[in-house]
């Protein structure tokens, strides 16, 4: 029978009996010699290991579905995620288990946040062994006295040989991702990217943890050495929140997914996944040594003749990955929580080169712009995306939000207000002309801007009301050429700039049309306007 409102804690809904050879809670260097035993991937020089996923070098997201039923059908904001019946789940879920019988399947049982009061019990069921290794790393590793009597409230269960029947299982394709909220069980096939395991643990999170008054974030998290003075850092994928918090002088929490609760913040991981395309050890020197040493996982990374890993070689996908516990990170937090984060930055990467690289924000220009997630999608992140796309992705992480954006956005804003954070928008995309024509945020500005805000010293700086999106945007600051702080400045045909400008606004506030029955006055006149 199909799951719907019944209760359905403690039930196994993927038992293992008929399974073959079941490698339960391996060790990384079990993992890692039976990955090579294997044939599934090798050894570089420098002792990482190197896969490759085949044909799925991103996230397949018109594949992902959840189930449609009598707990999700009122709380799931079905405009942003594709339904999926119950009947094709369950047809799914028994040839899934049909497909499992007779194979070696490697288990691991870990918890999905670092606060205890809020972690997630999750069982991931791999077929690969660096799948394995990839989720130990990427989840946080139980004690072995936990261990004993774990109770799974979560299961993924990751087949890539399996191949969908999209007339029987409802699907677009061979490849499935399939989360069913009220059995607390995904399904995924077809596909031996990493990232599809571990996003579905934060979808669910995702769809869970609001009700706990809970606040799940796609971003990275980094606190003052000593503690207190933690910062989250929000953006999709290649916009810099792994580059950015990865910072020597700070203590990383977490470089993609945490939780903010009434006892701070917490990451929901115990590894980083970090972009690897064009990493250099002069520009990211922590991320470039934890890449390199002997037990990361370099997934799609182009191995030299002499075994070392090329990272400028793009000729597999430019979302080269590297995956490795935070232990690799020298500053890296042992716990995994901080408190309340005295900053908020929202990282976008401007293809048009109309924003400057910082800006503070007000409440509510905070929640439009945390609403509105205007970003650039980078080339491999998705499978489709070529060259870089502007775009709005909601809440900067749309393909993880189940619920409507409001829930998250009223959360964020009463969390800011609640603890007096600071807000700013951070933009590491292009300056000088759009994509194609200018050229990308310098690094070295981003990080003396950022790190201006963090220490407080832009609180008295002179700023700047931006005539397009009325934020403040200082007008200078020791080390920075003042000119790259006024993005029009940068531009050789001003009137092209202001073209570009017009065009950006025009898009916010068509993007933001969709949300205004949601929000407060102060946030829909916090839209940007040409003034």
């Amino acid at each position: 029978m199909t799951a719907t409102g019944a209760d359905t804690a403690g039930q196994d809904w993927f038992p293992l009996e008929n399974a073959g050879t079941i490698f339960h809670n391996n060790s990384a260097e079990q993992l890692i010699a039976q990955a090579i035993e294997r044939a599934e991937g090798k050894l570089t020089s420098t002792g990482a290991l190197s896969v490759e996923t085949g044909a799925h070098t991103g996230r397949a997201a018109r594949d992902k579905f959840i189930v449609r039923d009598a707990v999700t059908q009122d709380t799931v904001w079905w405009d942003n995620n594709q339904a999926m019946q119950s009947e094709h789940f369950e047809a799914l879920r028994e040839d899934f288990l049909a497909h499992a019988q007779g194979r070696e399947l490697f288990v691991q049982e870990l918890f999905a946040g670092a606060d205890e009061s809020h972690r997630l019990a999750t069982r991931v069921i791999a077929e690969y062994a660096w799948h394995a290794l990839f989720i130990r790393y990427l989840l946080r590793c139980p004690k072995a006295s936990e261990l004993k009597g774990f109770s799974p409230e979560f299961t993924v269960v990751n087949l890539p040989s399996f191949r969908a029947d999209p007339e029987r299982h409802g699907t677009n394709s061979q490849t499935v991702i399939a989360c069913d909220f009220t059995r607390k069980l995904v399904l995924i096939g077809g596909t031996s990217y990493a990232g599809e395991i571990k996003k579905s643990v934060f979808g669910y999170l995702n769809y869970q943890m609001p009700d706990k008054a809970v606040m799940p974030m796609h971003c990275s998290a980094n606190e003052a050495r000593g503690g207190g003075g933690s910062a989250v850092f929000f953006g999709l994928s290649g916009t810099g929140k792994t580059t950015l918090s990865s910072d020597p002088k700070r203590t990383l929490l977490g470089d993609d997914e945490h939780g903010w609760s009434a006892n701070g913040i917490f990451n929901f991981e115990g590894g980083c996944y970090a972009k690897t395309i064009n990493l250099s050890h002069e520009a990211e020197p922590d991320i470039f040594e934890a890449s390199i040493r002997a037990g990361a996982v370099l997934e799609n990374v182009v191995i030299n003749d002499d075994g070392s890993p090329d990272f400028d070689d793009d000729s597999l996908t430019q979302n080269t990955r590297s995956a490795y516990p935070l232990a690799f990170i020298p500053n890296a937090s042992a716990t995994g929580t901080s408190g309340h984060p005295e900053n908020i930055i929202m990282l976008t990467a401007d293809a048009f080169g109309v924003l400057p690289p910082i800006a503070r924000l007000t409440p509510a220009q905070a929640m439009y712009h945390f609403l509105s997630g205007y970003t650039a999608k980078v080339a491999g992140t998705e499978v489709g995306v070529e060259g870089v796309e502007a775009t709005f992705s909601t809440c900067f992480g749309a393909p993880f939000m189940p619920r409507h954006p409001s829930v998250y956005g009223n959360l964020l804003r009463a969390l800011i207000a609640r603890h007096d954070a600071d807000c700013w928008l951070v933009n590491t995309g292009w300056t000088g002309g759009k994509y194609g024509v200018g050229r990308r945020m310098p690094i070295k500005a981003t990080r003396a801007l950022l790190n201006a805000a963090l220490e407080g010293r832009l609180k008295d700086v002179a700023m700047r009301r931006d005539p397009n999106f009325g934020f403040q945007v200082p007008l200078e600051l020791d080390g920075v050429d003042a000119a790259i702080l006024n993005p029009r400045e940068t531009w050789d045909d001003r009137g092209a700039y202001d073209a570009q400008a017009r065009k950006l606004v025009d898009m916010f506030i068509g993007n933001f049309e969709k949300f205004e029955s949601h929000v407060d006055p102060d946030v829909r006149d916090a839209a940007p306007a040409i003034r």
